[in-house]
Formats: structure tokens, sequence, C-alpha cells
């Protein structure tokens, strides 16, 4: 009997055959609010409640935790999640899943970096990254429409211009593209859509360690985000658009009350 592949039914069958893992690193000291993945949030640790969305994903083959502290390393043990120790010296989440990567030695063709200070994470979005991988992306992250005008404004959400591909030209905290012939007030109904970058990562196995050994670029120094050092080494990124993005990272005290409120349904 002779079969048939199309390109999008082989696409299907690579997929079957990749393992993907979720690495969630969680640092234990923090400028604005050490100790936040300890934070109870709910009757649970932000960090627990990390774990359990993470879990929730279809297409994850298994989680970790990768920390830096043994006061984290123990709360993993008490919530019988894998854990590993890494070093306290990482400049980033993504550094520290190329160590975690290294301890497991594991055969994943890809890694996904679940921030450990999102608590609300969805799984729905965490497969939607897994979905848009193949063998040979190198990098993948999420994006979502921006429809806020202060979102659009603020420089602590950061912004994508993507190719037609879907692969990503540039992050910056600046309003980008700039709509030259319209005030910025204007700027959400002139047609354009603008893209929001959530900060989730998946990696390719061989890149990880590749990128993870890089040197920090002025692009990165300037806006303060590491994926622009990526770009300027010449790696590809590409994106998944989800629809929405409802999480709240805990990065101060006033974010963790916020998140407390969302939980209690006030």
């Amino acid at each position: 009997m002779l079969f048939c592949f199309y390109n999008s039914d082989l696409l299907f069958f690579e997929y079957l055959l990749m393992k993907i893992i979720g690495i969630i690193p969680a640092r234990y000291g923090s400028t604005r609010f050490p100790k936040k993945v300890l934070a109870d949030l709910g009757g649970k640790t932000v960090l627990e409640r990390v774990y359990r969305q993470a879990l929730a994903a279809t297409h994850l083959s298994e989680v970790w935790i990768a920390t830096d502290h043994p006061e984290i390393a123990a709360l993993a043990s008490k919530i019988n999640a894998p854990c590993l120790m890494t070093s306290d010296t990482h400049r980033s989440g993504t550094d520290r899943c190329a160590e975690a990567l290294r301890q497991i030695d594991s055969t994943a063709d890809f890694v996904i970096n679940i921030q450990g200070d999102e608590p609300f994470v969805s799984p729905s979005d965490i497969d939607t990254l897994a979905k848009s991988l193949q063998m040979d992306t190198p990098l993948a992250t999420l994006i979502c429409p921006i429809h806020d005008l202060a979102d659009l404004a603020s420089p602590q959400v950061v912004k994508v211009v993507k190719n037609k591909h879907n692969y990503a030209l540039y992050f910056s905290r600046s309003p980008i593209p700039f709509v030259r012939d319209a005030p910025i007030d204007e700027w959400l109904i002139q047609g354009q859509v603008f893209y929001r970058h959530i900060g989730m990562y998946a990696y390719r196995s061989d890149i990880l360690q590749q990128i993870s050994r890089l040197e920090v670029a002025g692009l990165e120094r300037a806006e303060s985000l590491e994926q622009l050092r990526w770009l300027n080494e010449g790696y590809a990124i590409l994106t998944a658009e989800i629809a929405e993005h409802k999480g709240i990272g805990i990065d101060t005290v006033e974010d963790l009350a916020k998140a407390q409120k969302l939980i209690s349904g006030v």
C-alpha cells in the first residue's frame, strides 16, 4: 500500500515525535520583592501555583523547578515537584534553564521557560507555544495584540514587531511601530496592529546552550531585554500569537495584593 503525506501531515508527524519539557526558573533573591516565589497567594505559594498550571499543559513531557536556594528546593520537595539546584550567579532565567538542562541530561528537543513569578500562567498558552514548534525552530515566544493605550505607552509592557512569516524583527519598551501621521492616542484606531511580548520562551536544546554563552550586547543594555542579544547574534525568534494575556506577574508587593484580590474575587 502506498501512503502519501502532505507537508502538513509530515509536520504533524514530526511534532508527535518531539519531546518538550518545561523548566521553571525560581530565583530566591529579587531587588524589588525578595523571596517572591515563596509568597502566599490564596493558601498556596506563587511557585506552587505556577507549577500546578504548568502540569496542566498537555504538551509537556516533564516539568522541573530550577532554583538557587534550599528553601525553594524544600518547597519543591513538599509539593512533589522535581527540582534542581543551580548557580546563584545566573544573569537570567535562560541561563538557569541551560544549566538545568545539562543536569537533567535530557533527550528533550525543546525547553519551555515558564516564569516562576507568573501564578496565573495559562496551560493553553504553554500548549500554544509548544504547538508552534518544528524541529528547525531555534527559538519561539508568545505575543498578543495590544488593545489598551496605556499598555502601548508603558515601558513596562514590551512590544514586538514581526515579519509576515511570524518571526520577530525587534522588541522594545517603546511603542513600535511608530505611526508617523497620527498622534499616539489615535494609533490603536489606525488599523495598525500592535503586539505585546509575553515572556515565555521555547528553546531548541542545542540553541539554549549556545545563547547561554553569548555576551551581553549594546541593544540589550539599552532596553534591558535579553532577547535582543539573540537577535543581534542572528538567531531567529518565532512568535506564536494568543488572543489575550490575563496573567499577573508578581514583581512587587503591590502585584501580590492585586493577585490576592483576583484569587478572592474582590
